[in-house]
C-alpha cells in the first residue's frame, strides 16, 4: 500500500472469536467509533477469525478491552 510521506499506516491484526457477519459489523461499528479513520476488517473463514485494523495509530489494549467487553476473545497476533 503506498502513503503519503509522514503518514504511515500501522496493521495490528488480532485472533477473535467472532463467527458471523452480522456480529462482525456490529463490532466493526465499535471500532469505528474509537478509530473513524480505520480500515476494518475480519476474515472469518480463517480458522483464528482474523481482525486487521489498519489505521494511524492503533493502541492494542483499547481494542482487546472493547472485544472482551462486547464478549469476546481477541488476542494480539505478531
Amino acid at each position: 500500500m503506498q502513503s503519503l510521506p509522514g503518514h504511515t499506516m500501522q496493521v495490528e491484526v488480532f485472533k477473535t472469536n467472532v463467527r458471523t457477519r452480522k456480529k462482525a459489523d456490529m463490532v466493526a461499528s465499535h471500532i469505528k467509533s474509537i478509530l473513524p479513520a480505520g480500515k476494518i476488517n475480519f476474515d472469518l473463514e480463517d480458522r483464528d477469525r482474523i481482525l486487521r485494523i489498519e489505521a494511524r495509530e492503533i493502541h492494542v489494549q483499547p481494542i482487546v478491552n472493547l472485544l472482551l467487553n462486547l464478549g469476546f476473545t481477541c488476542i494480539p497476533l505478531e
